[in-house]
């Protein structure tokens, strides 16, 4: 994610990278970001600290561990934070949120619009289908390295469907995500899906949260927040 979203960057005016933060260790610390990335130079070097540089909005998508670290050194420097890592343990989410009272802060699991408009679609249908006619599953992939199952998302999805709802996480190759959310009812089937063909949705939605996140006062802003200011 790290990579497309400063390639991204590289191709778009609007923005300009500021740092590029990495674990210890990792053996691209040091080299410019835009060559490790395959674009030209920007002159940021990949690094395991923020620097005192300027900076108007920082995206996260890391580990857990990681993006607590990053989300304290945000709310010290007082740099508006978007977050799209997923596994968080309830206290660690909550420690990110209370950063709302100092900065800007957007949290989701998915940072795609059109996974986004999903979550509206299911809790929609969840509504309008009522919990005595059907039953409800979500079957979700993602690649062998991903570390939580399931997926933020999905757990997002079964949040919006307000009752129990069967979770399959399957792990497999290179998908970068599919979710597929199956009501099932007497005589017929509803499936709502969403398949991603590659990382750029995920990567152009953060940047776009960025833009929107940025120079935004304190407080914990939503997703329908950011997509709401685009209608």
């Amino acid at each position: 994610m790290g990579i497309r979203i400063i390639q991204l960057i590289a191709a778009d005016e609007r923005f300009a990278l500021a740092a590029a933060i990495d674990r210890a260790g990792h053996p691209k610390i040091g080299e410019d970001a835009g060559v490790a990335a395959g674009v030209d130079r920007l002159g940021v070097s990949i690094s395991t600290e923020l620097g005192s540089q300027p900076v108007d909005v920082m995206i996260d998508f890391s580990l857990p561990p990681g993006a607590l670290r990053i989300a304290d050194v945000c709310a010290a420097r007082g740099i508006p934070l978007v977050v799209g890592t997923t596994g968080f343990e309830p206290a660690d989410k909550a420690r990110i949120e209370a950063h709302a009272n100092r900065i800007a802060v957007l949290i989701s699991p998915n940072m795609s619009k059109a996974v986004n408009l999903l979550m509206r679609l299911v809790r929609q249908a969840a509504h309008a289908l009522g919990p005595d006619d059907c039953e409800v599953a979500i079957v979700e992939r993602h690649h062998r390295t991903k570390k939580d199952a399931p997926s933020g998302t999905a757990l997002k999805l079964a949040d919006q469907v307000g009752r129990p709802v069967d979770v399959h996480a399957l792990r497999q190759g290179d998908c970068p995500g599919e979710h597929t959310v199956i009501f099932g009812l007497m005589g017929e089937t509803l499936e709502l899906s969403h398949r991603a063909a590659n990382r750029d949705g995920f990567a152009r939605g953060a940047l776009d949260a960025a833009r929107f996140l940025a120079g935004k006062s304190a407080g914990l802003y939503s997703v329908d927040d950011w997509l709401g200011s685009r209608s």
